[in-house]
């Protein structure tokens, strides 16, 4: 494999007195999934954000190749190759699916065609057979999937994916596996934030685990799986 494309080094984010994140380090090889689990509040989200720019670290380095984006604006960072997907879907809901698929299409040359867009909506596994249908009358699943699409639309080397399997029923998660090793397979890297330890089992190389800010453990979902503070804190002893 080539350098690592990500590289979060002792990340540290304050918000007044509160640490949410404490020295956090991890790393995303090409083409692998990486998992991010824990808690509610652990610190998942400000991660992301601060990845993509959105919280700035109050020490600590990230670095896409060999760009540190710790200090860009979160426009540069998407530039730079950094998409994502939100916890709480945020389409352009009065828009077109099409007009969602080509406004993540910011680092391509000229406008996307019609069959440009269905291409990336059949890799996101959405239905490309109503371009011209508004973004928010489409069912829940849909919209994920066509958020997926949008973030795939900028031709990513990382892809950022929060909690993407909420609220999906069990024959759209399956898909949802699918469609994160076809990803992965393409070569972009994945981080994935998710709750739903099946999923996360399935499509990880790497887990890295947070609890209250902090890194608690990292390695295989085998080996987080069997770790005994990673069950204290987020698992259980079921």
């Amino acid at each position: 494999m080539s350098a690592t494309p990500l590289a979060v080094d002792r990340v540290t984010v304050r918000y007044g007195g509160v640490v949410a994140l404490d020295a956090v380090s991890l790393s995303v090889a090409p083409g692998s999934v990486v998992g991010l689990i824990g808690p509610n509040g652990a610190g998942k989200t400000t991660l992301i954000n601060a990845i993509t720019g959105v919280v700035r670290p109050a020490s600590g380095t990230i670095s896409l190749g060999p760009l540190r984006i710790d200090r860009l604006a979160p426009h540069l960072v998407a530039r730079n190759g950094v998409a994502r997907t939100y916890q709480n879907i945020r389409l352009f809901g009065a828009l077109t699916v099409a007009d969602n698929v080509r406004a993540g299409a910011y680092r391509r040359p000229g406008t996307l065609g019609d069959d440009a867009v269905r291409a990336l909506l059949s890799r996101a596994l959405a239905s490309d057979h109503a371009l011209r249908t508004r973004a928010g009358t489409l069912p829940y699943g849909e919209q994920r999937r066509l958020e997926i699409a949008r973030a795939l639309a900028a031709d990513p080397t990382v892809l950022l994916l929060d909690e993407p399997a909420a609220g999906m029923n069990p024959r759209e998660t399956s898909e949802l596996r699918s469609l994160i090793r076809g990803i992965a397979a393409s070569g972009t890297s994945v981080m994935l934030v998710e709750h739903d330890m099946s999923l996360v089992s399935a499509v990880c190389d790497r887990v890295t685990v947070l609890n209250f800010g902090e890194v608690i453990a990292e390695g295989t979902p085998a080996q987080v799986a069997r770790d005994p503070a990673v069950i204290e804190a987020y698992l259980g002893t079921h």
